[in-house]
């Protein structure tokens, strides 16, 4: 029990990594409008989830410990490193850190925190210039900071996956679909023929390699 009482339980850190993560996107992010803090928000609500299992209580792990027990008995459900279900899962050994998907779980989150601060860089010049933002990032896709927050879910999930932030996930992909549309009805009003080229030359979310390729032609 002593390795176990000190896998979880350690709200401290629960309260230090959520705020570390939260203040770091938010200051690249910057909400000022309504629809920025609901975006904000609906982040916040899946990091604090995240870490509440992390190093609080391992919902997930208690949830599922009847299967897990059945399907790897020799598996200590209080450790810590149990929490990295997919290392589990796969049949992996050894130190989940070093694990592919660990890996790959940075690289998704050091991505993500880096576009979201380069778009918000573009964003705001262009606010205060009352112009359309399409440089940076946004010469790629509309939303570059929607495509941000995404990269970071699911650099997290890749590397602490719980049953409460799986089922936000998809959640939060419709959130910011929605949310995106609503942002282009306004764009479209406020910009009208501009945005209407911009849009038919730039993909919302998934970068267009076809269209990469017509520009390096031209």
């Amino acid at each position: 029990m002593t390795h176990a009482s000190s896998a979880y339980g350690l709200w401290t850190l629960v309260v230090f990594n959520s705020a570390l993560f939260l203040m770091f996107a938010f200051s690249f992010f910057k909400p000022q409008t309504g629809r920025d803090w609901r975006t904000f928000g609906a982040f916040a609500a899946f990091i604090v989830a995240l870490f509440v299992e992390m190093y609080g209580f391992p919902l997930s792990i208690y949830l599922m410990s009847g299967w897990l027990q059945t399907k790897y008995p020799n598996l200590d459900l209080l450790s810590h490193d149990s929490g990295h279900l997919w290392s589990t899962l796969l049949g992996e050994t050894g130190d989940p850190h070093l694990g592919v998907l660990h890996i790959a779980s940075y690289l998704f989150l050091g991505y993500g925190f880096y576009l979201l601060s380069t778009s918000w860089k573009v964003l705001y010049h262009a606010q205060r210039r009352n112009e359309l933002a399409r440089t940076g990032p946004y010469s790629r896709v509309r939303h570059p900071q929607y495509v941000a927050f995404v990269l970071i879910l699911l650099g997290f999930l890749l590397q602490w996956p719980t049953l409460l932030t799986l089922v936000m996930f998809p959640v939060l992909l419709v959130m910011y679909a929605r949310l995106s549309i609503t942002e282009e009805a306004e764009m479209q009003k406020r910009f009208g023929s501009e945005f209407e080229a911009y849009a038919a030359s730039t993909p919302r979310f998934l970068p267009s390699w076809r269209m990469d390729t017509k520009r390096t032609r031209t």
